[in-house]
């Protein structure tokens, strides 16, 4: 990534890093020096203030005293020489003191002579405290030399080129010790960076799935820091957006399915109002005519009367029994009717059926064959069955024709039996099979008509099948035609 934080986090700590040392070896280069000089120069007064003590009390020529002084000498890396006011040696931490005691004499006795060697640092009465170029071995030191309290003369001095040495040791240590802290500390940020990256850009790509809708990636660090607080929150909002999502999908799906039943009932209201109204159309106009002409008494006579009665009737008939099947089709299809299911011999209702109906059948010369299995047990709505068989009857009286026969068959299987009607006559073609289950859809309309047929009893049988749960069927022979519906079975 251009701005990678791990980037940015590395660069930052390794900045701040290499900025703190090199800040670090610009103080020691500039004041290191200064420092050492202010501290040798505190280590001389404490010698001087050591002596001054030692020739005070006596002690100075103690053993305890000497081992004291070679240690002050060592820690402070001094050296020094004491004489008398005769200039005979007291003291001494030098092995040749003769190079010493000519420089304390050559001080005392020149020491209005300065060189440009020389620096003074501090200067009272008692001591001399300067910085020097020895002029006998060309060494730079820090000098203290005077007369102690019991006139005493003394020189202390300490070598500078070991202070030089010392700052300048420090100096390149800190160089390469804050070089190779930068590079390891480069490498240790790097990792630690990318473990603190790492996670983030985990939950980057958890939230770039949840855009797309994809909630299954889940967050599994540990780790219970803000990291690890901020993935448990993803993980939560992720539950949440799914289960939202999902109860919104659930709420549309079901505002959708109630937009399309009252698209779907608004449809068949339109429907229902056009094919009433074209249906009722033919009959209230054969009423009307007949009615006007026996109010105008086109035939006087008895019969001719008689006659224009009967059409009325008989088209009144027509007009109430259509109307009752498209309320009855109406209720049906907009689930408005109850659905009772109930166990009964199926066998025993046709023949009770088809016993109710022999006079019509003798009075169109049909022959009725039947194959039924008693008991025939199934599980549906009985009277709702029941008008199922008889639009299929009636269609099949309607439509009989040739040998005149209607077989009623049963069939059972384990799970369902079939329940199919057969007439002898014309096969339906073989376009108008996908059709005749619409409403007022008629294949012959002249002999529609002719036996005063709606066109809505198959479409009554579809929406009773429908409402069970049940199949149903048409099946084209060379001889007729066979319409069959199945029941669950007991």
């Amino acid at each position: 990534m251009k701005h990678s934080i791990k980037k940015q986090f590395a660069l930052v700590f390794i900045g701040l890093m290499a900025a703190t040392i090199l800040c670090c070896w610009f103080i020691n280069n500039t004041f290191l020096e200064s420092y050492y000089m202010n501290k040798k120069q505190k280590a001389l007064t404490a010698v001087y203030g050591r002596l001054n003590q030692a020739f005070a009390d006596g002690s100075f020529d103690t053993e305890t005293f000497d081992i004291e002084l070679l240690k002050l000498c060592g820690k402070y890396n001094v050296s020094m020489l004491v004489l008398d006011d005769a200039s005979e040696l007291l003291i001494t931490t030098m092995h040749d003191s003769d190079l010493l005691k000519r420089q304390l004499l050559n001080n005392i006795f020149f020491s209005g002579a300065h060189t440009e060697t020389e620096k003074i640092l501090e200067k009272t009465d008692d001591y001399v405290l300067r910085s020097m170029l020895d002029p006998f071995t060309h060494t730079e030191f820090i000098e203290m030399w005077g007369f102690l309290e019991q006139g005493n003369l003394f020189i202390i001095r300490t070598p500078k080129e070991g202070i030089m040495e010392s700052v300048g040791i420090a100096n390149r240590f800190l160089a390469y010790a804050g070089l190779a802290a930068v590079c390891i500390g480069s490498v240790v940020i790097w990792f630690v960076s990318k473990k603190i990256t790492g996670p983030i850009m985990e939950l980057a790509g958890i939230s770039e799935k949840m855009i797309h809708l994809d909630f299954e990636t889940k967050y599994r660090g540990s780790i219970k820091n803000e990291i690890g607080i901020l993935g448990e929150n993803i993980n939560q909002l992720s539950e949440t957006l799914e289960r939202t999502i999902s109860e919104l999908k659930t709420a549309n799906n079901e505002l959708q399915k109630d937009v399309e039943k009252k698209e779907r009932i608004d449809e068949m209201r339109k429907e229902f109002l056009s094919n009433v109204s074209h249906e009722l159309k033919t009959p209230i106009a054969l009423i009307q005519g007949y009615a006007e002409g026996l109010k105008e008494g086109i035939n006087d006579d008895a019969e001719s009367r008689e006659f224009y009665c009967e059409v009325i009737m008989d088209e009144a008939v027509k007009m109430n029994g259509m109307v009752q099947k498209l309320l009855s089709l109406n209720q049906l299809e907009s689930g408005n009717d109850i659905v009772a299911m109930e166990r009964f011999d199926l066998a025993e209702m046709i023949t009770a059926f088809l016993q109710s109906a022999d006079i019509l059948i003798r009075q169109n010369g049909i022959t009725v064959k039947t194959d039924l299995e008693v008991p025939c047990y199934v599980w549906a709505d009985e009277y709702k069955t029941e008008e199922a068989i008889r639009n299929y009857f009636s269609n099949a009286m309607n439509h009989c024709s040739g040998e005149k026969i209607i077989h009623v068959k049963l069939h059972k299987t384990e799970t369902a039996v079939r329940v199919s009607v057969f007439n002898t006559g014309e096969p339906i073609p073989g376009e108008a099979l996908p059709h005749v289950w619409e409403k007022f859809y008629k294949v012959d309309k002249a002999r529609t008509r002719e036996y005063g047929g709606s066109g809505v009893g198959l479409s009554i049988v579809k929406a009773i099948m429908e409402s069970m749960n049940g199949r149903y069927g048409v099946v084209n022979y060379d001889n007729g035609v066979e319409f069959w519906f199945e029941l669950a079975a007991n």
